[in-house]
């Protein structure tokens, strides 16, 4: 299924001036001797020819759990919240002590940075963040991002780095996502199974094919997997930006990538970058509730780019505030879109179904005639 004609072509991949790049576990620790400098340096390196070239790089590492493990003596990840928890705190020292230490040895600033969803679900810390990144890139510092396991909790943790690197493309309006892992790429079958796989060249990140050659599970290291890198790619679409996914087991992988080698598979995004704002609440993993909406509320949405109003409503569900993210649905289950509701939940059910004009004598007031304005409306 590779395409040999896709809308970007590698050769385009040198124009990109704001690179994100996220490196997987695999690739810079193990558990017997934990992180492995001389690969760090390597990628540190590649990172600084880059910025010597004017380029912004943004850099999302894993590899605190395992750094973790190695220094508490523990000879397999565990399982128990609380002593991954553990095992990050320990390790994040280690981890950004050898960057720090490769990047000031090349010239070059390192900052920490410790995210977890909830700062990027709230619009003012997201805001922030955005800001801090791009102060730091501004006087040639390395933002190095990673998640914060130490307080990270199944509720606000973004799962993988994978996620949380294509949502810190989306933060920066990165033009280049950048995925290392231990593999050469996606292949078209499971190399286990149909030794003849080949790899996918090049694709839109919004092929739904692509899921079914992803295959599952992840290493002893880390928590993502094929699967979670093609559904990254999807988010980092939704900015303008295009992923490739390649092994970083390659020499001199940034440098070849970036002068238009065919490595890896490229996931090439087909729409324009959204506005800001959409592209914050395109990002937000955890909607607090559904709207449920009629077939013709559908077709509007989809068709017509127009707000939602409650006369296509015909279900409520969960709990939610004005202002909170919330995910509109089709009858069938299927998600269409996801905005910012003008009303709490209790309010959509009391009106579902209503013309606006009707919403005062319910409910006492009107506070806007959409639930959802189309200006804080994304379909997915």
């Amino acid at each position: 299924m590779s395409e040999s004609n896709p809308a970007v072509s590698r050769a385009d991949l040198d124009r990109a001036q704001r690179i994100v790049i996220k490196v997987g576990s695999s690739l810079l620790t193990s558990l017997e001797t934990g992180l492995e400098r001389e690969k760090i340096q390597s990628y540190c390196a590649e990172i600084a020819q880059l910025m010597s070239l004017g380029k912004e790089v943004i850099l999302v590492s894993s590899g605190s759990i395992a750094e973790g493990c190695m220094r508490l003596g523990w000879s397999s990840r565990p399982v128990e919240v609380h002593r991954l928890q553990a095992a990050a705190a320990v390790g994040q020292i280690g981890l950004m002590q050898a960057y720090e230490h490769a990047l000031k040895g090349l010239g070059c600033g390192s900052a920490m940075i410790m995210l977890t969803h909830e700062d990027l679900a709230d619009r003012q810390r997201y805001l922030n963040a955005r800001a801090t990144l791009k102060t730091l890139t501004d006087v040639s510092v390395v933002p190095i991002i990673n998640e914060n396991d130490t307080v990270a909790t199944d509720e606000i943790r973004f799962g993988d780095n994978d996620t949380l690197a294509a949502l810190v493309a989306n933060l920066v309006e990165a033009d280049l996502l950048v995925i290392l892992t231990d593999v050469s790429g996606l292949l078209s079958a499971d190399p286990r199974v149909d030794p003849k796989a080949d790899r996918i060249e090049a694709a839109p990140a919004t092929d739904e094919s692509l899921a079914g050659m992803a295959g599952e599970g992840a290493g002893t290291l880390g928590r993502g997997g094929m699967v979670t890198k093609i559904r990254a790619a999807r988010l980092a679409a939704r900015s303008g930006a295009h992923t490739v996914i390649a092994s970083g087991r390659e020499e001199r992988v940034l440098t070849r990538l970036m002068s238009g080698e065919n490595l890896g598979t490229l996931l090439y995004a087909e729409v324009s970058p959204m506005a800001a704002r959409k592209r914050w609440i395109a990002g937000q993993l955890r909607a607090k509730g559904d709207i449920v909406i009629d077939a013709g509320a559908v077709r509007a949405l989809q068709q017509r780019g127009v707000s939602l109003l409650a006369a296509g409503i015909v279900q409520c569900r969960g709990s939610f505030s004005r202002g909170d993210v919330v995910r509109c649905v089709d009858q069938g289950g299927t998600v269409i879109a996801q905005g910012l509701s003008n009303y709490a939940a209790a309010e959509v059910d009391a009106i579902k179904g209503l013309a606006s004009d009707e919403y005062t004598d319910v409910i006492g007031y009107a506070a806007e005639a959409e639930v959802l304005h189309r200006d804080n409306l994304v379909l997915i």
